[in-house]
């Protein structure tokens, strides 16, 4: 296995914690600006993950870890039974940011677990075991980054093309992505290949995030809007897709960025296999399929501007979901931190990753 600690140190950080201070990279700002942005109370943290200055199911599940540990460090002067109550109640506050992202919840309820089972005597106590525990989640992510980058490289093949839809990079988890770990292991190995990143509307992921990380990191890299997709795949451009996700059912269902289900009916149709990166943390084993998984419904006012431009009529009816869900029988297979998992998913899944 490759040492990915040098590819690491060269990639943007979207999550910081730096002297006991919270600090989140505001994506909704890039390529323009690269805005360290410190986070001081819990309403900051949730409103930093409701609008995307943090994005990405590991990098959120990071994000509110911290942020719980920013809402709980006012608090220390309370008594044990007080300071427990005060955080469930910040903790259940955070996760209500975004509703997709398994790994909001699943961090949340980690750190919660924790710190009700540590042995303390008072609140500035059991306030070090939040930071402490935060502190292994965001160390665990990068192991796990690496983890799916090593296993997934060697699907990358000298020449080839590889699609994929939204940020599931380094801007998205705490060190190499999900989806584009394979990519910089590769890169790093001198593989050459391509790269076509869906623009990935109507926030523009793809557009700003992916091609600025991927430039900035020497891949070649080719932008595309996102009705390009089928075009490009006729061409013969194309041989893998590679994306990440936010949340993978029991079954092997997978939900992430709305479009992806699209892009994966259309690499059926072309014969091109379709595989989803995640890491463990992103398997809900309480949820059976995808049909379980909660849409987020977001504002319309992205659907009907771009950028500060009103694009639509007034009082037009909008629906924009976040996320999409594409069926286990169109993936070829998850790329996660222990190996990559075929179908028949459910038993796979319980096998190697049993119902944590």
């Amino acid at each position: 296995m490759l040492d990915t600690t040098l590819i690491a140190e060269t990639l943007p950080r979207a999550v910081t914690w730096s002297d006991g201070e919270l600090y989140l990279l505001d994506q909704t700002l890039l390529p323009q600006e690269t805005v360290m942005e410190k986070q001081e109370t819990a309403e900051q943290v949730w409103e930093s993950i409701r609008v995307l200055k943090v994005r990405g199911a590991p990098a959120i599940g990071v994000a509110g870890a911290y942020g719980l540990c920013v809402a709980m460090k006012g608090f220390q002067d309370l008594g044990l039974t007080d300071f427990i109550t005060e955080m469930e109640k910040q903790a259940a506050y955070l996760d209500s940011s975004r509703p997709t992202a398994v790994n909001l919840g699943w961090g949340l309820r980690r750190m919660v677990r924790i710190a009700k089972s540590a042995e303390v005597t008072s609140a500035a106590e059991l306030y070090k075991v939040l930071v402490t525990e935060a502190v292994a989640i965001h160390e665990e992510d990068k192991r796990l980054c690496r983890g799916m980058g090593n296993n997934g490289a060697p699907l990358i093949k000298e020449g080839m093309g590889i699609l994929t839809h939204c940020n599931a990079g380094s801007l998205a988890t705490s060190e190499l992505g999900t989806a584009t770990a394979p990519m910089y292991v590769a890169h790093s190995q001198g593989v050459k290949f391509r790269v076509y990143a869906d623009e990935t509307r109507p926030l523009l992921q793809g557009a700003r995030l992916t091609s600025w990380e991927l430039q900035k990191s020497g891949i070649d890299v080719t932008l595309i809007t996102d009705n390009m997709a089928a075009h490009i795949m006729s061409q013969g451009l194309i041989d893998m897709v590679i994306v990440g996700t936010d949340r993978v059912a029991a079954n092997g269902d997978v939900a992430n960025k709305i479009g992806t289900m699209g892009v994966a009916i259309l690499a059926k149709h072309f014969g091109i296999p379709f595989y989803v990166a995640c890491p463990s943390s992103t398997i809900d084993h309480d949820t059976p399929t995808g049909a379980g998984i909660p849409i987020e419904e977001r504002e319309d006012h992205e659907v009907t501007n771009f950028g500060a431009r009103r694009t639509a009529p007034e009082n037009i009816k909008v629906r924009n979901p976040a996320f999409d869900v594409t069926p286990n029988e169109l993936v070829a297979g998850l790329i996660t931190e222990k190996q990559i998992i075929t179908a028949p998913y459910t038993e796979n899944i319980n096998r190697i990753f049993g119902q944590g």
